[in-house]
């Protein structure tokens, strides 16, 4: 499988970290995500049904990043990526979690972690992309 899709450069502010100023003040934190799926699908009939549909993919990072406090990155990441192979049919998840500004002495633009998580459940692969009720 080699279909793709990407978001990228999204944007959030949390309150994640370890030290209590990160947790009191929080910090701009910006998440990609690339998901592996199979779009011969939605390619042919060009329905959204058909497919991943980016805005609820957004919306589940942006709950996660904004509603849950974090003391890792690691742990951000990994509950991101068991949220959207949770909810949506796709193969497999690469999520970059950046930090901006990281509080550490000296110039750092930002620390990032990377994970990829594969579906565990291929009966999830045929189903629907909405999020269980």
């Amino acid at each position: 499988m080699s279909d793709v899709i990407r978001l990228g450069g999204l944007s959030f502010y949390g309150y994640h970290g370890v030290t209590a100023a990160e947790k009191e003040t929080g910090r701009v934190f910006e998440i990609d995500c690339e998901m592996e799926v199979d779009l011969a699908p939605p390619g042919k009939t060009d329905r959204l049904r058909d497919t991943v549909d980016y805005y609820k993919v957004y919306q589940v990072i942006k709950e996660s990043v904004e509603g849950t406090a974090y003391s890792l990155l690691e742990g951000l990441a990994n509950r991101l990526a068991t949220n959207i192979l949770d909810m949506f049919p796709v193969y497999r998840v690469t999520l970059k979690v950046r930090k901006l500004h990281p509080p550490i002495p000296g110039h750092v633009k930002f620390i990032e972690v990377e994970v990829t998580r594969y579906q565990g459940d291929t009966a999830k692969l045929t189903g629907s992309d909405q999020p269980p009720a």
